[in-house]
């Protein structure tokens, strides 16, 4: 068994067949599914080979022992780090990379599909990459502490159903992940169709010790329209923002 930071990921190629950056591997039919729907496979390689250049798709198999990831190897360089927690069919998260490719940009998406369509958009974009995951386990376990320098969480799913709203993903509890995966004042920037999931955030976030609310800038106005947002807009439904900084907590 080897720590993610250990592995190399290699794309699935036809079935039965894993296509690495170096030569060829095969696996049997049994070990190369995971569920069935595996868009990649991490496997362990000799440290000769860990200077390789990292596909953009991760998946990570619940089977092995996680590391943190090393962001250096996995960019293949030093840069300040957004991430785009569920990014969709990645849309907005390779139309930010574009603006900005002095930045790596890391979309954290749970859907196989939707995984997929990032993949193939940001196939020539050098600054993005997608791991396939859970946004809070890839928040509290993945990401290094104070790694990050800007969080977008755009229209979660708001589970508007009452007794569905403890599935929603912002929590006092998914907040402290976020403060320990940002950097010194780094930045939260929440977007929602649904204003009682807007009021929970502000409650929420008001009450953390370690955020502060701050106005709209004028950075907001920059970023790309996603595919929700746009739908929105045509229907005529009011985007309720809110962007959040972290601070020094008090003693």
């Amino acid at each position: 068994m080897f720590p993610l930071s250990a592995h190399v990921v290699a794309k699935l190629g036809r079935p039965g067949r894993l296509a690495l950056h170096k030569g060829e591997a095969t696996e049997d039919a049994a070990a190369r599914t995971h569920n069935n729907r595996t868009l990649s496979r991490i496997l362990p390689v000799e440290a000769s080979d860990r200077e390789a250049t990292f596909f953009r798709v991760i998946e990570l198999l619940p089977e092995l022992p996680v590391a943190r990831l090393d962001l250096v190897q996995l960019f293949g360089r030093n840069a300040p780090l957004h991430v785009d927690l569920g990014c969709g069919d990645g849309s907005s998260l390779c139309e930010m990379a574009q603006q900005f490719p002095k930045t790596n940009f890391l979309g954290i998406e749970r859907l196989t599909k939707r995984v997929e369509k990032v993949r193939r958009k940001a196939e020539k974009i050098e600054n993005v990459r997608v791991l396939r995951a859970d946004s809070l386990f890839a928040v509290r376990y993945l990401l290094p502490e104070s790694s990050v320098e800007t969080f977008f969480l755009l229209f979660p799913d708001p589970w508007p159903k009452r007794r569905h709203q403890l599935r929603r993903i912002f929590t006092r509890d998914f907040l402290d992940a976020i403060a320990v995966a940002l950097g010194q004042h780094g930045v939260l920037r929440v977007a929602t169709d649904q204003f009682d999931y807007f009021q929970q955030v502000e409650r929420i976030s008001r009450a953390h010790q370690q955020f502060q609310v701050v106005p709209l800038s004028p950075d907001d106005a920059v970023l790309p329209v996603t595919k929700f947002e746009r739908k929105f807009r045509k229907q005529g439904v009011p985007i309720y923002r809110l962007t959040l900084r972290k601070t020094s907590p008090v003693r």
